[in-house]
C-alpha cells in the first residue's frame, strides 16, 4: 500500500526532470494524502503537469473512510480487474514524487513512520492509472491510483507492499499508448533496494493537516515517542 508521499522539489526542478510545464504557483508538498489535488503527467498531455485527485475527490470522501482499493491498484492483477483494466490500457500516468511514507508497527498501538527515497534524493515517478467522470453537477473530474507491488528487501522490513517506482528509462514506455501489455507488465517490478534509502521521521506526519519541511527530516528514535523539541 502507498497512502502518503512527498514532492518537496521546486517548480524548476520538476520541469527540468520531467520536461513538462508546471503551474506558476506550484508549491512543494511534504505530506500528500488521498483526496488531495496533486500533479501527474498523462500520455494525453506529456508536456505539461495535470492536477488530478488522488483516489477520490474531497466531496466524495467526506465523512467516509478512504478505502485502500480507492487509492492503490495491485500491479499483479491490474490487467485482470474489470475496475482497472480499461484505465491500464488507455489511461496511464506518471506520478512525480521524491519520497513516500510507511509505518512500522510496534505492539498494538505504536506505529513508527519511515520515509523512503532514492539514494541521491532525486525525483522519480510512481506508475499510475487515471479516470475521468462527470459529477452530478455536470463537472468533469479526474482521479488517479498508484500501482503497488511486492516490496523490495528494504521496504519489506516495514510493510508488505510498496508503490511501483518506474526506472527513468521506462517512463516514456509507460506513457506510450502503443506499448503492449507484455511490455508494460514487465516494468512493474519492485525498485532495487540498493538504490533506495529509508529513515525514521517525525510522528507529526501522521496528521494530514501537517505539511511542512520538518516532516521529511530524519529523526532519532526518541522523537518517535513524543519528543517534539526539535520541531518547536
Amino acid at each position: 500500500m502507498c497512502g502518503r508521499y512527498s514532492l518537496s522539489k521546486s517548480k524548476i526542478e520538476l520541469e527540468e526532470r520531467f520536461q513538462a510545464e508546471m503551474l506558476p504557483d506550484f508549491t512543494p508538498r511534504y505530506n500528500i494524502a488521498p483526496t488531495q489535488l496533486v500533479p501527474v503527467i498523462t500520455s494525453q498531455s506529456p508536456k505539461g503537469f495535470s492536477f488530478f485527485y488522488w483516489g477520490i475527490t474531497p466531496d466524495f470522501g467526506q465523512n467516509r473512510p478512504v478505502a485502500q482499493k480507492l487509492i492503490n491498484a495491485r500491479a499483479e492483477t491490474v490487467t485482470e480487474k474489470v475496475t482497472f483494466k480499461s484505465s491500464f490500457q488507455k489511461r496511464r500516468c506518471l506520478i512525480p514524487a521524491d519520497g513516500f511514507y510507511e509505518w512500522k508497527r510496534l505492539g498494538k498501538k505504536t506505529k513508527i513512520p519511515y520515509r523512503f527515497t532514492l539514494r541521491e534524493n532525486e525525483l522519480f515517478s510512481f506508475a499510475g492509472i487515471w479516470e475521468e467522470y462527470e459529477t452530478v453537477n455536470g463537472e468533469i473530474q479526474h482521479t488517479f491510483l498508484i500501482l503497488t507491488t511486492t516490496p523490495n528487501d528494504k521496504v519489506a522490513e516495514i510493510h508488505d507492499r510498496m508503490p511501483v517506482i518506474l526506472a527513468k528509462k521506462d517512463e516514456k514506455k509507460w506513457l506510450d499508448p502503443y506499448s503492449s501489455e507484455e511490455e508494460l507488465t514487465q516494468i512493474l517490478n519492485p525498485f532495487p533496494s540498493d538504490l533506495m534509502l529509508s529513515y525514521t521521521v517525525s510522528p507529526l506526519v501522521n496528521s494530514v493537516e501537517n505539511d511542512n519541511p520538518t516532516l521529511i527530516r530524519k529523526t532519532s528514535p526518541m522523537d518517535q515517542h513524543g519528543n517534539y523539541t526539535l520541531f518547536g
